[in-house]
């Protein structure tokens, strides 16, 4: 299992678990949203009621400065009216006094009434009791109220006085300045009123006596002489900020140009003394109120209120222009902390958050224990799945549930395990079927019990199209013997398992008894009307191989929906193991073909062996049935199964294969000189050469002078002598008698004889044997010869590949040479005409036969194959071969094919080098194999008493082989049985 997949099924929880956290992530999420919403809502209103607040400031300190700056401008109308703008001495200005004394009585912030003349006269009345800076700077008098400033300038100089009145206007000091030198004329605002001709108000700036911040309003006289002036403080604004009560953090500040702060809750800090000393009106920055600088940055995005964060807190700012009459609008500057904006929001959310959490821990338990109960029969299920994932079907199902569902899908599992396990009974039987027609008949039996049907008919698909019936069923008997059903062809339109077939699907028929007389009579009688249902049987390829065809009582039981899927069902597990039980038969069939086309081919290979590898499987499997048959003695428990009996068969079928790399002039060899031509033709031609040779040596005599009786004698006498030397070498070539050692002898003698040879015998040949012959110089010619030799050229050695195969256990000896055919080596063999080399490549096929078999990929219940084929040639006491196995070390199998080989041997007439032998004479020679320890005797007695003999010979045998056999004879010279 990989990661991954590990990770997954770690991760699984039950489903009341799931249903759990459904509930409570729903009452969760309810909650979070109805919490969210209000808490946004409760924002939204909070921060609308603060805009509105912001608003009401904003308006409360238009409204402050419009009671400032009205009462102030009807003062400076007024004044500009009065006498006092044309009088040329402090006594004349003086009499004015009363009036600008009682423009400051007025409670509208004015601090000062002046005029400035065009002369450079300047007369100012200030009330000074109000601000203890003032009366200090000025030492004024104890009870001083109010203070005239005045400036004359003459041909004398410049005369400045300080005057000090109390409430009742009583002179209370005349103080001369002469030092006091102000010249009004140089002031912004004279000029500004001057050049405008109207009235002219300052920006807000620090007083320079007071300083208090304030503006100036100033106004010319009607005749441009002079200009009347008043100075009004903006305290009470700074009073109005600090009043207003937004949160505990708010900052509130009215902002001029270039950033000056006109207004602070903290009026004290309106004052900034720079580093040289010179005071001016603080900037918003020099108040060190980030909050304020940031929102007076924002500008004009602040203007309908905005958010912003200093430090890691969230503010909200409001920047609101002001307007000044005569003048450029300053800007209300409001900024709160957001938190403290929504403090009532918080408070709402956290107590709804906690009253959520109470409900969410409480509704989890309930919905744990309501899921819990309601998954109750899930788990059920669950554990019943895994009852059928371990196909364990023997318990019912019983779970029940009130929730629809869930009671379905119990029904449903309860159907699909009894469906299941019927699905697996019938697979399972189908399995266990080996025989082809047993299947059939099985696979019929469990379709109409499941159908509840009255019988059925399966058929299959032939080579030419047709549909052949192949197994019926009536009553629950079989009729595959008495099938009386006639094959479909294209031609039956109207037949439900042709029209089904041919459309490929599933057919569900209702026919009366009438029409299933016509088309089923061969099966039954019918007396009422069935259901006809038909299946197609389809393999992998979904390729239909038959039909499956059922009839139905339909009083009994209806070809439901259900039913009949359960059917196409089982039709496709039928349809796989019909096509792979008809496969494996077809397989057989081919393999049993190959096997008897290999031996075929071997008996006619050679005239030598004839149909040995086609009766020797005959003979064996009639030696096993004989000891199948036996109840008592060694053989009593012996009993072949099917697949015991295909090994058998295959075995003796095949146990001379390796025959086939057997050279055929080696297996044919019928002389000593033999190999793919008799060699007796070279030599008789040297013998004809050595004739001719003497006849010439008679002519060149007789021309010489010789006595022509006495050469002609003397030629007689030699040609006489070859003769009998070829014949006798003849003789040792057909190799009919043992050859005696005086007769190896006098062949040695003949074949000292030579003869000349004038031509090269080293062109024309093949490389392979010139190859050969390039072992030894080749000699100058004419050259003379023995007339037989054992050249080199005549040995082939024997390569690693012709060696004995290792792995096997073989146990043989091995000849030097592959091949020697020396001529006078091969007339020299003793008995027969094999020499040892060629004896060896004879037997060797039983080697070659266990090393083919072992490479071939038998099944596990062919196995044994090789053993059995290959253990022909063994003897119980060791001797044998190809591993020199003992009687204990061999199968039965392979001691009765033995039995089988030699029996057949001795008996067989279609062998051109011997006559069979009649059935006293075979036997009397295996007995005394049975006594030598050749072969099994327990096999050979169970062989004669079982008259095995008997019935190979009745088949196989000529009738004048078939003499008397004295079996109790035969049997008292056997051994005792084991």
């Amino acid at each position: 299992m990989s990661p991954a997949e590990k990770k997954r099924l770690d991760a699984r929880y039950p489903l009341h678990i799931h249903i759990s956290t459904l509930f409570v992530a729903l009452i969760a999420v309810f909650a979070l949203v109805n919490i969210t919403y209000q808490y946004r809502q409760t924002s939204r209103m909070l921060l609308s009621a603060s805009e509105t607040l912001f608003a009401r400031i904003g308006a409360h300190t238009v409204q402050t400065i419009q009671s400032r700056y009205e009462p102030t401008k009807l003062a400076v109308d007024l004044l500009a009216h009065q006498q006092v703008m044309f009088a040329g001495s402090l006594r004349e200005r003086l009499q004015s006094l009363p009036y600008f004394v009682e423009a400051l009585r007025g409670d509208f912030g004015l601090s000062s009434v002046y005029v400035g003349y065009e002369s450079g006269d300047f007369f100012l009345v200030r009330r000074i009791d109000r601000s203890p800076l003032l009366m200090q700077r000025f030492d004024a008098p104890a009870g001083s109220v109010f203070m005239v400033q005045s400036v004359e300038r003459h041909e004398g100089g410049t005369e400045g006085r300080y005057l000090f009145f109390d409430d009742k206007l009583q002179l209370m000091r005349d103080s001369p300045q002469s030092d006091y030198q102000f010249d009004p004329r140089g002031r912004p605002w004279y000029q500004e009123a001057t050049r405008r001709g109207a009235l002219y108000v300052t920006e807000p700036y620090l007083f320079f006596s007071s300083k208090e911040v304030g503006t100036t309003f100033a106004r010319p006289a009607e005749n441009g002489d002079a200009v009347v002036a008043a100075d009004i403080t903006l305290a009470e604004l700074s009073n109005l900020l600090s009043s207003q009560e937004v949160t505990p953090s708010a900052e509130l500040a009215l902002v001029g140009g270039s950033n000056d702060v006109i207004a602070y809750k903290d009026a004290a800090r309106l004052v900034h003394q720079q580093s040289d000393g010179v005071i001016q009106l603080a900037k918003v920055n020099d108040l060190a109120i980030p909050a304020l600088t940031a929102l007076v940055q924002l500008d004009g995005r602040a203007r309908n209120g905005a958010e912003f964060t200093v430090g890691d807190r969230e503010w909200r700012g409001w920047l609101a222009a002001i307007p000044m009459p005569g003048g450029k609008p300053v800007h209300l500057a409001i900024a709160a902390p957001q938190d403290e904006l929504l403090n009532d929001a918080l408070v709402l959310r956290s107590r709804s958050m906690l009253i959520t959490a109470v409900l969410v821990a409480a509704s989890m338990l309930i919905a744990l224990w309501l899921s819990r109960l309601a998954s109750s029969p899930i788990r059920a299920l669950v554990a019943e799945a895994r009852e059928i994932q371990a196909l364990r079907f023997g318990s019912p199902l019983r779970v029940r549930s009130r929730i629809f569902e869930i009671d379905e899908l119990a029904q449903a599992m309860g159907k699909m395990k009894a469906t299941i396990q019927n699905f697996l009974d019938i697979g399972n039987a189908l399995a266990s079927e080996r025989q082809f027609d047993s299947l059939l008949a099985r696979l019929l039996q469990e379709t109409a019990d499941i159908a509840q049907a009255e019988g059925g008919v399966i058929y299959l698909l032939e080579t030419d199209g047709t549909l052949k019936p192949a197994q019926a069923l009536w009553h629950d008997e079989a009729l595959a013997d008495e099938l009386h059903l006639p094959q479909l062809s294209a031609d039956d339109v109207e037949h439900p398992a042709w029209r089904s077939y041919r459309e490929g699907r599933v057919d569900n028929t209702l026919l009366d008894a009438l029409a299933l007389g016509l088309l089923f009579g061969g099966m039954a009688e019918f007396d009422y009307p069935l259901n006809v249902l038909t299946v197609p049987l389809k393999n992998q390829q979904d390729e239909c191989i038959g039909m499956l065809l059922l009839l139905q009582d339909d009083r009994r039981q209806r070809a439901d929906e259900a039913l009949v899927a359960l059917v196409e069902a089982v039709s496709g597990t039928a349809a796989v193991a019909i096509e792979t039980q008809r496969l494996i038969m077809e397989q057989k069939m081919l393999l049993e073909s190959f096997i008897q086309l290999i031996a075929g081919a071997i008996d006619a290979k050679s005239p030598y062996t004839g149909g040995h590898c086609q009766r020797v499987p005959e003979l064996t499997k009639m030696l096993a049935r004989a000891a199948e048959r036996q109840v008592e003695g060694p053989y009593a428990d012996f009993n072949l199964g099917p697949d015991e009996w295909e090994e058998l068969h295959i075995a003796a079928w095949l146990h001379d294969c390796g025959k086939v790399t057997t050279p055929e002039y080696v297996v044919d060899k019928a002389t000593k000189l033999e190999t793919l031509y008799d060699r007796i033709h070279e030599v008789r031609m040297r013998f004809e050469v050595l004739k001719r040779d003497a006849e010439i040596d008679y002519w060149h005599a007789v021309v010489a002078g010789g006595d022509p009786a006495r050469l002609k004698s003397m030629l007689e006498e030699e040609l006489r002598q070859l003769d009998e030397d070829f014949a006798f070498i003849a003789e040792c070539n057909v190799g009919g008698e043992f050859m005696a050692p005086e007769k190896i002898s006098r062949l040695k003698d003949i074949a000292a004889l030579t003869w000349r040879r004038t031509l090269s015998d080293r062109i024309g040949i093949s490389h392979e044997e010139a190859e050969r012959k390039a072992q030894q110089p080749e000699p100058e010619l004419p050259a003379v010869e023995p007339l037989l030799a054992d050249r080199i050229d005549h040995v082939f050695a024997r390569g690693a590949r012709d060696q004995l195969p290792q792995g096997h256990g073989f146990d043989m000896k091995v000849p030097e040479h592959l091949y020697n055919r020396g001529e006078i080596y091969n007339l020299s063999v003793a008995r027969g005409t094999l020499s040892e080399e060629e004896r060896y490549k004879i037997n060797e096929h039983i080697v070659q036969t266990i090393v083919m078999l072992n490479k071939l990929p038998f099944p596990r219940h062919l196995r044994r194959v090789p053993e059995i084929a290959g253990g022909h040639h063994e003897k119980m006491d060791g001797s044998g071969y190809p591993k020199r196995l003992t009687r204990d070390e061999m199968s039965i199998a392979a001691r009765m094919m033995a039995i089988a080989d030699i029996f057949e041997a001795l008996t067989a007439i279609d062998r051109p080098y011997k006559k069979g032998k009649t059935l006293s004479e075979s036997l009397k020679i295996m007995v005394g194999m049975a006594k030598g320890a050749h072969v099994d005797p327990d096999l050979f007695r169970l062989f004669v008493q079982g008259r095995v003999y008997l019935e190979y010979a009745e088949r196989y045998m000529q009738p004048q082989q078939l003499d008397e056999v004295d079996e109790a004879a035969l049997l008292a010279e056997l051994p005792t049985a084991a």
